[in-house]
């Protein structure tokens, strides 16, 4: 979930699918051919600085002017590009508020001694042969309470990367793991805002749209626990012989008490109430403030000449503080709201691409033609998956995966017989957990960002958000619980 709206406030109804009829199918493609080769090449020959330290920004904006120039091409104007921009941009005003906030949030719980304690505390309980599966159980604990995958990498999900770090365990690893209880718990959440929104898409309940994505969702998370168990067995931690020499120097460092936990308590607790995420990790933010103060007065003092300085820096720009554990140093820094920039500017280019996409009519004429080629059943739910996976490729924001794909299959899932729940539950399997894997998509930049680990890193250990579809996919081969439409006699 992004966290970006209250369902509420999602006007469903006004969502509309941009067409035009002079877009044929490969000049839509042109600027997503181009914009993926560019990127590809960014990426894996040039270490992503093909055009210096924002290269995936530029290219994201070069996409956007190859998209407009097909569109004056195809007699759509300059207006309609902009606007269809600027309401992209309002859509990510919460998203960016939340990053900053979450930049702040990582500052702050640093000097105030959370983070250190998180770590101190999980470093004596979480033994490394269960770290793994225990971070997949643990987020979507979290998740599933909160109905947030974002709140659940902002709180415990930093957290685990600490102690992940301080154990010498791949942070990929940690980042999927993370990642995969996070979405399983954002999935199955009645809270979750895109659980509540696909239902709503298609035309079924909250409720009978979850029991039906326990078929495939179930399995799944199964699958990805008990993978994560065996890798957990096999690998060796390269930092579990310093634990010891690690919890004294956080020991002397910080000043560890369990009082400290009361910060992502108080956090956790605002959500479940449903108070706003920008109220509820403000809170955190001012709450950790506090407790700078009352708990870490020696490490203000260390950091600059002034204790309300040194709290600035904390929440503005960078922050290190120095031990004699040179792992500690790596862990214990922050780049506050400075720090969450570069994703900021990742969202706000992507948005441009997916905003002149969308007003040129080319995201529903690739959706249109996937459509096209679905002669079966099972080449409608795979019509639909790739529909899914490809917006949140092009549009960049996971929303839009459900919200057109939603009203362009319906009727497609209806004239075969089908329930409206086999195409909500699709669009979630296919939707919002692949969301987290594009790095310019809104999700994969948010949680590349917070967690501090690359989409490259933790892509292939994000187990549950890539199987998801083909669990999706293997279940509608197979024929498991397709639900027919029942239909009422006259």
């Amino acid at each position: 979930m992004q966290d970006r709206k209250n369902l509420s406030e999602i006007e469903i109804e006004e969502q509309k699918i941009i067409e035009n009829i002079e877009l044929n199918i490969w000049e839509a493609l042109i600027p997503v051919i181009i914009l993926m080769g560019m990127l590809a090449y960014n990426i894996f020959f040039a270490d992503g600085e093909a055009l210096g330290e924002y290269s995936n920004q530029f290219i994201l904006l070069i996409g956007g002017g190859i998209a407009a120039m097909v569109g004056f091409f195809n007699k759509v104007r300059l207006k309609t590009m902009i606007l269809e921009i600027w309401e992209n941009w309002k859509s990510i005003f919460i998203p960016i508020m939340i990053l900053l906030l979450v930049g702040a949030l990582a500052g702050t719980w640093l000097v105030s001694g959370v983070i250190p304690a998180m770590v101190y505390y999980g470093l004596q309980v979480l033994n490394p042969a269960i770290f793994l599966p225990a971070c997949v159980v643990i987020a979507a604990l979290i998740s599933i309470a909160t109905g947030s995958s974002w709140t659940t990498s902002a709180t415990v999900g930093i957290a685990l990367i600490g102690i992940g770090e301080a154990l010498g365990i791949s942070l990929g690893m940690v980042a999927g793991a993370v990642i995969s209880g996070a979405y399983f718990g954002d999935k199955m959440s009645p809270l979750s805002d895109t659980t509540n929104l696909a239902p709503a898409m298609v035309g079924t309940d909250l409720f009978t749209h979850i029991r039906y994505m326990a078929i495939t969702t179930t399995p799944t998370i199964i699958l990805t626990i008990i993978i994560f168990s065996i890798i957990s067995m096999n690998i060796e931690p390269t930092g579990t012989a310093d634990v010891s020499g690690m919890l004294n120097t956080i020991d002397a460092t910080f000043n560890t008490t369990p009082y400290l936990f009361i910060v992502p308590l108080v956090v956790v607790a605002l959500i479940l109430t449903k108070t706003k995420p920008l109220i509820a990790l403000g809170t955190g933010v001012v709450l950790a403030a506090v407790f700078a103060f009352i708990f870490q007065p020696q490490i203000l003092d260390s950091l600059s000449t002034s204790n309300f300085r040194s709290l600035s820096n904390a929440i503005f720009t960078d922050t290190q503080i120095v031990t004699d554990n040179e792992k500690l140093n790596d862990l214990f820094s922050s780049g506050g709201m400075k720090g969450m920039l570069w994703t900021i500017y990742l969202i706000i280019c992507a948005m441009v691409f997916g905003g002149v996409m969308d007003a040129i009519g080319g995201l529903a004429r690739i959706t249109r033609a996937l459509l096209k080629m679905a002669h079966t059943v099972f080449g409608l739910f795979a019509s639909t998956v790739f529909s899914c996976i490809g917006l949140n490729t092009i549009a960049s924001d996971q929303y839009l995966a459900i919200v057109i794909p939603g009203k362009m299959y319906k009727q497609a899932f209806e004239d075969r017989g089908l329930a409206p729940e086999n195409l909500s539950r699709t669009l979630e399997d296919a939707g919002t957990v692949t969301s987290v894997l594009i790095p310019w998509n809104t999700c994969g930049a948010y949680q590349s960002g917070v967690l501090g680990v690359g989409v490259g890193e933790y892509f292939v250990y994000a187990f549950f958000n890539w199987m998801s579809p083909f669990t999706t996919l293997i279940v509608a081969a197979l024929k498991i619980k397709i639900k027919q439409l029942v239909f009422k006699p006259a």
